[in-house]
This record gives structure tokens, sequence and C-alpha cells, in this order.
């Protein structure tokens, strides 16, 4: 396949645009199979240009402006997912015979290894990390790709037994090649639609990735991610946080502990996992619904769930000692982040409480759509930072606090054995922290030293 694609590109006029990561790796590609090509960024200095000339003595480059010239004279323009063509007003120059597409585009013409795909506007990440941890720890060489980690040309290989990708609504965009042995939106909401105009534009991107897999894999508890699947005429595989039937992917409840579940079979209950909240539960389900379709054992795969330490900052419970529950959700850097962190984790809550930390700098944000649920299943809310006092005003059990570890030691007073300590901002960090991983780490320390002096 991949003498046939360089066959195919041979001798064409090929432009790439954007000089970032991806639009680097499409070079390093062509000049690895002696393909020419044009790069084009709008930025000044977003690489050297004697350096560039030296890498890829057969390439020319153009920075500073988009080359209205090289667009209209293009066969094959790669162009990098981040760039909004129409935005930028060059859709009208490209010609009508000129070949459009994006890396992942490319790669999938190449390959003919197994790829499972999965989008998403919430959780993909977790989810594609999750399944690649999965596969390797069942002895299978498996790459991860796409939307995350090293460009997906770049990870081209024999070696490789399948891919795991996780893809973009802009990748999404230029994609229509890929074969995946199953595919999965995992949710759809508010995202991107500075681009994508209306939320209906951006579903039916999204849902794209149906119409180039074997199996859908689908979500119950979303049906505007699946509404455009055609159930009879391609094979669905469903997951959801209500019990499924035989063969479909749920949670059972067993008096006070939830369960994976595949029909009536109980697997693992959620207490056993690292990663906390239903939200998280409906990545593990995601999973085995995936990997179910590769081949893989649901048995053998429940093994390597505990394992799974989840990325960084995002719903990971902290080891402590006090039998509360500590989860670090730093990376909710948005109000639809906390939304699900409150919402996944609330739903597992019998007649415990859930405490809340949040606020930093908002840049903006309307924060209303979290007064519902902070009302309804937030006992109490410790708020900081810039836009904090904005938080606390949504509900009369809150305080403004200077500092995390306040937040965290007036939390620990609140909370009983059982009790969920949520650290899940709503906000973007600059304001007090260098990032929201510092932020993560800070309230990581203030949790274990509260263990060490008690």
């Amino acid at each position: 396949m991949l003498e046939r694609v360089i066959a195919q590109l041979k001798n064409k006029q090929i432009l790439v645009l954007g000089a970032g990561l991806t639009g680097m790796s499409c070079v390093r590609f062509l000049a690895k199979h002696q393909l020419t090509c044009h790069l084009n960024d709008s930025r000044d200095n977003i690489i050297e240009s004697d350096e560039f000339s030296q890498m890829f003595p057969h390439c020319s480059l153009s920075l500073g402006a988009w080359d209205h010239q090289q667009i209209k004279s293009a066969q094959v323009i790669l162009v990098s997912p981040g760039i909004d063509l129409a935005a930028e007003g060059l859709e009208s120059l490209i010609a009508s015979e000129c070949q459009l597409i994006g890396d992942v585009e490319l790669f999938c013409q190449i390959t003919d290894k197994p790829i499972v795909a999965v989008t998403g506007s919430n959780g993909k990440s977790t989810l594609v990390t999750l399944l690649t941890h999965i596969g390797n720890s069942l002895g299978h060489k498996v790459a991860l790709g796409g939307n995350i980690g090293v460009p997906v040309l770049e990870q081209l290989s024999d070696e490789i037994d399948c891919y795991i990708l996780e893809l973009s609504s802009f990748q999404l965009e230029t994609l229509q090649s890929m074969n995946a042995v199953a595919a999965s939106v995992l949710n759809v909401s508010d995202d991107h639609l500075d681009r994508h105009k209306t939320l209906e534009n951006y579903s039916e991107i999204k849902q794209r990735i149906y119409q180039q897999c074997e199996t859908a894999v689908i979500n119950r508890d979303e049906p505007f991610s699946f509404s455009q699947v055609n159930t009879q005429s391609k094979p669905v595989v469903s997951f959801g946080s209500d019990g499924g039937k035989t063969g479909e992917f749920g949670l059972i409840r067993d008096g006070a502990s939830y369960y994976l579940a595949i029909g009536e079979e109980k697997l693992i209950s959620l207490e056993a996992l690292p990663l906390a909240g239903v939200h998280n539960a409906l990545n593990y389900l995601a999973a085995l619904a995936l990997g179910h379709c590769l081949g893989w054992p649901v048995n053998e795969m429940i093994n390597h769930l505990v394992s799974f330490e989840g990325l960084a900052h995002r719903c990971q419970r902290i080891t402590s000692t006090d039998n509360i529950i500590w989860i670090n959700d730093s990376k909710a850097t948005n109000v639809g982040a906390t939304l699900a962190a409150i919402n996944g984790l609330s739903s597992t809550l019998i007649n415990n409480k859930l405490i809340l930390i949040a606020g930093g700098d908002g840049k903006g944000a309307d924060f209303s759509p979290l007064k519902t649920a902070i009302n309804n299943t937030v006992s109490f809310v410790f708020t900081l930072g810039k836009d904090g006092e904005e938080i606390a005003r949504l509900t009369k059990n809150s305080q403004h606090v200077a500092s995390l570890a306040e937040a965290v030691s007036l939390a620990k007073q609140q909370a009983n054995a059982g009790d969920i300590v949520l650290l899940s901002p709503a906000c973007a960090s600059i304001d007090m922290f260098k990032n929201f991983a510092e932020r993560g780490e800070m309230f990581t320390d203030a949790v274990i030293a509260l263990q060490e002096a008690s």
C-alpha cells in the first residue's frame, strides 16, 4: 500500500499547510520517500529557514503569510487540522481537482493494520490511553496517535499490531479512507462552534467516523452522538450507565456498590478501579467494548483496568489513610469538565457527601451552568483565585479562601469517611500557578501533608 501511495504522489505539486508538529511530520515523511513539497505557514518564526533548507534541500518554504499562488497551483494539499481554511479565506483558492487531505488520511491510505478510532467532546484522551494500556498489557504491540502523542506518519511500522487513534473534529473533516475495526463517538457537547457554527454540524462531522468502521460502538447515554448510525446495516455494540442487554456493556448496582458488567454478568466493582466517577466508568466500558471488537478477551482486559493510573490530573484518586476520597481533577479548566466530574462522582454517592474546591482564572466563562449541579449535589464549595468569588455566589454553602492548602485543610474538617473532596476548578490556573499540573501537584502535596500530620 505504501508503494502505491508513493507512486500516486510522485511528480505531484504537493503543498503542506502548517509548520507545526503535524506539518513537519508530513514534510519528513515526504522527504523520506524522495517526494518534494512546499511548506507554507502564515506565522513568521515558526521554524528556522536555514535549518529547514539544510534538512530538506529538495523542499521549499514560505513563512509569514499564506502563499495564494502555491495554494492555487497545488495538486495535493496536506493541511494541518488546526487551520480553518474557511476562516482564513483559503477555500476558494483550492482547485476542484486538488486532493485535500490531512496526515491521518494519508496514514490510513498506507497502513493495513487494524485501527480503533475514538472521537468525542470529552474523555477521549483518557479512553484511548486506557485502551492502549490494555492492549500492550495483553502482549500486543499497540501504537497510540492521531490527536494525541507522536504524529501518526511517524508511527508507521510493520511491527505494530494495531493502532488506537484519537480523532478531533478537525481531523475528521479531511478523513475518508479509514477502515477501522471499530469506532466510537463518546459524546457531543458545545465545542469548536466558532469553526463548525452549529452543534448539529459539529455532531455530523463527529459521526463521520461511523461511516469508516466495521462496528459502531455507541454510548447509550448519548443518543445525539449516534443519531446517524444505521443500526440495520452496521453491527453495533453499545455501552452505557444503565444495565445492558445480553452482549452489551453497562453498570449494575448491587447494594451500595456499582459494577462494570456485560449483560447481567458483573465484571468488577468501581471501588476496585483507580479512576473515580460514572463518567470514568463509561470510559472503562467503552474500552472493554472496543477491545472486544479487536478480539481481546473481556476477562483478560478486566485484569489490566486496575493497573491503569489514568492521565495526570484527570479525576485521579489520591492515596490517603483517612478514608476520605480525595480526587485531583485539576485538568478541569472549563465549566463542562467540572460538570462532568460533579455529575459523574455524585451519582456514585449513596449516603456520603461531595465537597468541591474550584476557582482560578475563568477567562470570561459563564459559570451559571454549574449552579444547578452545585446546589443539587454538592454539600459545600471552597473557592479560590481570581474568579473564585463568582463561583462562590452560586450557592449559600460556600467559602472563598486564600490558598489551595487552606481549602484542603477546611475540606478535611468538614469531610467524614466515605465523603469525596473534589478539586475540579472550572478555571485556568494561570492566576496562581504555572499551569494546571502544578495546581494538581500542590493539591496532592497538601492532602499528603494532612495525612502525615494526623
